[in-house]
């Protein structure tokens, strides 16, 4: 690092890739700063503890981060087993922010607000990458303090800026004022947002696994409950993409999830209306509107906003840096990852070279990195945040050593603003990918739920 001073590096985000980085950095004899704008690490994961991960343990812990809980008693959970949010929080993510290495350096309730140079905003050059980072927190108790560090890595994921209902990237018209109508991107439908949903009709928007997930967790309500209704609309002219490989999945769980969703369509458990970019919603007498483009209405006690998410760039305003113009990922990154052209996990593996910005020692990591693109896999964050640590010690061999090694095609991950999947072998009938990448097969080819198509939004038919 430029600045050669005692200064910690802060870490932006206690999630699973914000604790791998405190970690390595650990390792590597810097000193962690972990700012959590929750009240306890994995504070986003545990929005949606209720959901079950398609990717089995064995890709869900970070290596630096095992070697610290090696010896402390704590047993690793069956590498085959698939957890839950709650799971992934209560048998990795808690035990591993109370070991004393983290717990001393993890502050909880300490949202950060900005980010910036020691007396300098982004205009200024002169001494820039020799002056220390502030980093601006709001604390739970309404207290405001200002941190000095040496280095910078925002891991603060997307969970919190869900991308609109709207088209055109904007909110729909009267989006806002329908706020109370409007649930959380994952609900909890069959456990403690029962009662917002129970005998009611519920409009599920969006065509990723979010949406999935709450679809089928609505169908079994529906059992439960009479008078449950189940509406799904997506902007698409077919949901083929969301249906997936089926029983040819290479993640058999991924798989079952397309193939069950689709049999809800098919019997009519779940109203599909497809080609439904909203317009407009409006609220009254206790229900809201949902108003398509070309006019169509839908009717709704709530509203499902399972439509992906963006990255919150506000808190970095004084930072130089160098963001792809469509994706908002690092410039480098944003081609490989780009969901016009990309949905499977053939990304190039990278590190902190590729993450890097005109802002020296400055590195947006995790899902954060992949701006607005849902295909980030955890394993990567992993990877990127060890190549990091490295650059961030001065160890430059080491950061462009990249480790990571996933199949020519890998699972088109999660779309819930933190990452949930893995690579999976070739699913068998499907055709590979060439020696080219996500970008050399001149047809559009279904590799399983959720993103369906290895090719983006490009190989739409």
């Amino acid at each position: 690092m430029a600045v050669t001073t005692t200064l910690p590096v802060a870490v932006i985000g206690a999630g699973p890739v914000g604790l791998a980085a405190a970690a390595h950095l650990i390792e590597r004899g810097l000193e962690p700063l972990i700012l959590e704008a929750g009240p306890t690490a994995g504070a986003a994961i545990e929005q949606w503890r209720h959901i079950r991960l398609f990717s089995p343990w064995r890709y869900n812990t970070d290596a630096a981060a095992v070697r610290l809980l090696a010896g402390t008693g704590w047993v690793s959970p069956e590498p085959t087993a698939l957890p839950t949010g709650g799971e992934l929080i209560d048998g990795y993510l808690t035990p591993l922010a109370a070991l004393p290495a983290i717990a001393s350096r993890l502050h909880t309730g300490a949202r950060v607000v900005a980010v910036t140079r020691q007396g300098l905003d982004k205009t200024h050059s002169r001494d820039r990458d020799t002056t220390p980072f502030v980093v601006r927190v709001e604390h739970a108790d309404g207290e405001v303090r200002d941190y000095q560090a040496a280095g910078v890595i925002d891991a603060s994921g997307t969970w919190s800026t869900r991308n609109p209902l709207g088209t055109s990237g904007l909110p729909a018209l009267g989006e806002a004022v329908s706020a109370a109508r409007i649930s959380s991107p994952l609900p909890d439908v069959l456990g403690r947002d029962r009662e917002a949903f129970a005998a009611r009709t519920a409009v599920v928007v969006g065509a990723g696994h979010t949406a999935a997930n709450t679809l089928l967790n609505l169908s079994e309500l529906a059992a439960q409950v009479p008078g449950t209704k189940i509406v799904w609309a997506i902007r698409g002219a077919s949901a083929a993409k969301v249906y997936g490989g089926g029983d040819a999945d290479g993640l058999a769980a991924r798989g079952q999830l397309g193939s069950r969703l689709r049999s809800l369509v098919e019997s009519g458990a779940v109203e599909l209306h497809t080609g439904f970019g909203i317009a407009a919603l409006a609220t009254a007498d206790g229900a809201v509107t949902l108003t398509s483009t070309d006019g169509r209405t839908l009717e709704a006690d709530v509203v499902v906003p399972a439509t992906g998410f963006r990255p919150d760039l506000g808190i970095l305003r004084e930072l130089r840096l160098e963001l792809d113009p469509g994706v908002e990922a690092p410039r480098e990154l944003g081609p490989l990852i780009d969901p016009e052209f990309h949905s499977c996990g053939t990304v190039e593996p990278h590190g902190a070279r590729m993450l890097a910005h005109p802002e020296q020692d400055f590195y947006i990591v995790g899902m954060k990195s992949y701006g607005r693109a849902p295909t980030f896999l955890l394993a990567t964050g992993y990877e990127q945040v060890r190549s990091v640590a490295a650059a961030l010690a001065g160890d430059r061999e080491a950061a462009d050593a990249v480790q990571l090694e996933l199949p020519e095609t890998g699972v088109c991950s999660s779309d819930i603003g933190s990452s949930c999947d893995v690579p999976a072998a070739v699913p068998a009938g499907f055709v590979a990918e060439t020696s080219g990448g996500c970008c050399g097969a001149p047809e559009p080819v279904l590799v399983g739920f959720p993103t369906g198509l290895a090719h983006g939004r490009s190989g739409r038919n």
